[in-house]
């Protein structure tokens, strides 16, 4: 995983993500999307499994609702992302059929001399 890739994982999982753990994740999975995207569906999971609202009458009410939404909404971002190892296309062939062109000297040309 090169700087950029780092840098740009850092700034999709915050900061104080463990370097190690992003480095040896993009060792298995290959991209730093695919790296993103594991840890925030794992983070995702991690709010399912409790309750999103807890409440406690009289004392304290705990939401994590608005959690949730924007895990939901960076998982959508990074989907549509581009990435620092995505393809850029430079590796891509493209067939496209040509176009025979015949020039005419003005002399094939009826009326012409």
């Amino acid at each position: 995983m090169d700087s950029a890739a780092l840098a740009w994982l850092l700034a999709q999982l915050g900061p104080d993500t463990d370097q190690n753990d992003l480095q040896a994740r993009y060792t298995r999975l290959g991209t730093a999307r695919a790296v993103a995207l594991e840890m925030l569906y794992e983070r995702r999971a991690k709010l399912l499994a409790e309750p999103l609202q807890l409440t406690v009458n009289g004392v304290a009410t705990l939401d994590q609702s608005n959690n949730l939404t924007g895990l939901e909404r960076q998982i959508a971002f990074v989907q549509d992302a581009t990435a620092p190892d995505d393809p850029t296309g430079g590796d891509t062939l493209v067939i496209a059929p040509l176009e025979s062109v015949h020039r005419w000297r003005h002399h094939h040309l009826p009326g012409w001399r």
